[in-house]
């Protein structure tokens, strides 16, 4: 996928703080680093929308859907 440069803002501590993760060989340079932090970042954030649309949904309603098209396709299900 191609890429492209950006420019980024960071205070001193969390500049110190990356550079010590490429020293130690956790990742092969700055960018891969920052690369890696957003993406996680954005998943998380993904996860999050998903559970919180997930809780707007009404259990019960749900299941009685879920049994409706259950009984509906029981009659047509071949016997084992």
């Amino acid at each position: 996928m191609p890429k492209a440069k950006v420019a980024v803002t960071l205070d001193i501590t969390t500049l110190q703080r990356l550079d010590r993760l490429v020293r130690a060989a956790q990742f092969r340079n700055r960018s891969q680093a920052i690369e890696a932090a957003v993406a996680d970042k954005l998943a998380r954030l993904d996860r999050r929308r998903l559970a919180a649309e997930c809780a707007k949904l009404d259990q019960r309603a749900e299941q009685r859907l879920a049994d409706e098209g259950l009984a509906g396709d029981l009659a047509i299900w071949p016997e084992y």
